[in-house]
């Protein structure tokens, strides 16, 4: 079977690229390597694949119709579309950015996926979509949606979008929820990374508000896993959560970090930011009773996983210093 990984060489892309090589899928990456970040960490990413025969990297952007059209040329039994511009406070200064990759990238994909007979269109959503929702823990079924950011209305619109797809052509979508994924090779903006990297440096970590906001982490081995069961279940429209449905505040994670380094963090209060909600918190009832989906990883040991493989490799620093979650 040949799978499409839009945004392949990214964080939770290029751990799906290695888990479909193992599993013998046939995988062709499309990335665009923006500056998003440091290019050279996701050409890190994506290294190992490069050895395999299965695999082909195709560098383009997903708004590049051309492109597009010849990479459809190709028959792919599923495309997981993963590629995005990612970053909630960023989204807010560039919110024209956000509409242009996140929903008319998308809309290109399904396009090419509609003409070309995709047999299943998985969709890396976020939890972002639910904005401040009193309707907690968050689920899939909750009624209007009010994201906080461009980022998240970005994300929505693309559901909206690929139900609609759905809808139109009987293209069989799945879109899944992520909530604030991490582990080996986040991105560096993340909080879990540069909290990290501040707290080993002993520089002085930003705490935004009192502390007290809480979010589900989910290790993105469990996130990797969950998409490996939804590919091969193209059952009509679906949205699945993929969180670890348990909560950590802000301070706590700083200390559980603080626990993994051995070292004090050195907090410096900040203002809470816009666009940053208080909790998000998944139900994943529908995909654990649909999916098999089953987070094994708690904060604790996904810290500690996370600080062993960022002692290894030391990822370069960006060059912009906005903390998302």
């Amino acid at each position: 079977m040949k799978i499409l990984v839009s945004g392949g060489a990214g964080f939770i892309g290029s751990h799906l690229v290695e888990r479909l090589l193992q599993l013998d899928y046939q995988v062709v990456c499309l990335d665009n390597f923006d500056e998003y970040y440091p290019a050279s960490l996701k050409r890190q990413n994506i290294a190992p694949a490069l050895a395999s025969s299965q695999f082909r990297l195709v560098e383009g952007d997903i708004n590049d119709a051309r492109l597009i059209t010849r990479l459809f040329t190709e028959s792919f039994a599923v495309v997981v579309h993963l590629a995005a511009r990612a970053g909630v406070r960023p989204s807010i200064d560039h919110p024209g950015l956000y509409t242009r990759v996140n929903v008319q990238g998308t809309i290109a994909l399904l396009e090419g996926s509609r003409h070309s007979n995709v047999r299943h269109f998985v969709f890396g959503s976020s939890s972002s979509v639910y904005g401040v929702s009193e309707d907690i823990p968050f689920r899939e079924d909750s009624g209007v949606l009010l994201p906080a950011s461009p980022y998240g209305a970005s994300k929505l619109a693309a559901e909206i979008y690929c139900a609609t797809y759905h809808r139109l052509y009987n293209l069989p979508v799945t879109c899944l929820r992520f909530f604030t994924v991490y582990g080996p090779r986040q991105r560096p903006d993340m909080a879990i990374h540069r909290f990290v990297r501040l707290i080993d440096e002993e520089r002085p970590v930003p705490m935004y508000g009192d502390g007290s906001t809480r979010r589900d982490y989910t290790y993105v081995d469990d996130v990797v896993e969950g998409i490996i069961r939804a590919i091969p279940r193209p059952d009509g429209y679906q949205i699945y959560n993929f969180g670890n449905s348990r909560t950590v505040a802000l301070r706590d994670l700083i200390s559980t970090i603080e626990n993994a380094l051995s070292k004090s963090a050195v907090i410096s209060g900040q203002p809470v930011q816009p666009g940053d909600v208080p909790i998000t918190y998944a139900s994943i009832e529908r995909a654990v009773q649909r999916l098999g989906y089953e987070p094994r990883i708690d904060i604790s040991e996904g810290v500690r996983r996370f600080v062993e493989w960022f002692r290894a490799y030391r990822p370069a620093t960006p060059t912009f210093v906005a903390v998302n979650e």
